[in-house]
Formats: structure tokens, sequence, C-alpha cells
């Protein structure tokens, strides 16, 4: 009597196995869905997961492209505010965001207002402006060349942004982890030896 009713299931759904030749799902692993999350997805639910792994892998790309460069000591030149604290006064990687020596609470603030105008009115895939696959942020401006490389040529290169993405999402993982335990994350022990 208080068992729940059965839900009808979505006629559009398709098998994760439907999923097994799409870009991504690439040797050794082959289609790698340890959380099921495709299990009775459609295209869209697809598309989406898609779209939200490009963009993280984009992120971690650069954010681990920014712990390397500023772990190697290059910062950017001059005061960071009107008080006349240089960038490099401030520590690297988390320890920047949260600590005894972190960016106030101004900057901070002003940093995520800056990555909320990007995502809003920058980083977003517009329909209708001639985007070719889910995650192109080109909106019909920007080329670079794409436009001129055959389509065997445009797979390769988004497979390999997609696996780059992936390596970096795990890379940032892992420096950051590393800080947190012992307070120095992998690239920084390198390059104290060297």
């Amino acid at each position: 009597a208080f068992a729940p009713a059965k839900q009808a299931v979505k006629s559009s759904a398709v098998a994760a196995s439907d999923f097994e030749d799409v870009l991504g799902a690439q040797p050794p692993l082959g289609l790698w869905d340890p959380l099921g999350l495709l299990n009775g997805a459609d295209e869209e639910r697809f598309d989406r997961l898609r779209y939200v792994e490009i963009k993280h892998g984009r992120i971690s790309m650069l954010a681990f492209l920014g712990q390397i460069t500023t772990r190697g000591g290059v910062h950017l030149p001059g005061s960071i505010n009107y008080a006349g604290d240089s960038f490099d006064s401030f520590p690297n990687g988390i320890a920047a965001l949260f600590g005894p020596n972190s960016i106030p609470t101004a900057g901070l603030v002003q940093l995520i207002a800056f990555i909320g105008i990007l995502e809003i009115a920058v980083m977003r895939d517009i329909e209708g402006t001639g985007n070719e696959f889910v995650g192109d942020f080109r909106n019909g401006y920007i080329d670079f060349g794409w436009d001129s490389l055959d389509e065997d040529a445009k797979l390769s290169k988004r497979a390999i942004e997609l696996n780059n993405g992936r390596a970096a999402m795990m890379g940032i993982l892992g420096l950051m982890m590393h800080e947190q335990i012992d307070g120095n994350p992998v690239i920084g022990v390198f390059l104290e030896y060297n």
C-alpha cells in the first residue's frame, strides 16, 4: 500500500551502450561511466553531460597551467591593490584563497563576479549562431582557422581537447589534494630540488 507507483520509462531513453561510438569513448577504456550517469539517458542528457565535461576540462587546463606558472615564480607585474601589494606577495595555490595571507575578501568577490560575468555573457553555447557541436563557444565570432580544417582534423582536435581536459581535471585535483596534505604540491617539490 505504501510502495511508490512505478514511473513510466521515457521512450526517448537509450541504453548506455548506444553511446559507445561517440567522441571520447576511446581506447583503452572505451565508454567509461562508472557512476551509471548514462543509464536511461537520452541524447539531451548526454549532450548536457558532455557540455559540463568540456567546460570543466577547459577550466582545469587553465587552473593547472596557472598552478605551474605561479609555482615557477612567474607572476603579473605591478600591484594587485591600491595599498601597493604585489601579485607575488600572496601565496600560490589554495593558500591564495584561504589562510592568513590570502587575497582579501573584496578581491575574491571581484574574481567570483568576473567569472560569473564570463559564464553569463561570454562562455555560452548560443543556439542559432552556427555552433557545430556541444561546447562550441565561438558563437559565430571566432574562427582561428577552425573552418579551414577537414572533418577528420576537427574530430581529432576535439578528442585531444577532451582527453587533455580529463587529464587536467585529475591533475589539478591531485595538486590541490597534495597541497592540503603536506602544504606543498608535487610541482613545488620538484622545483625546490632543481
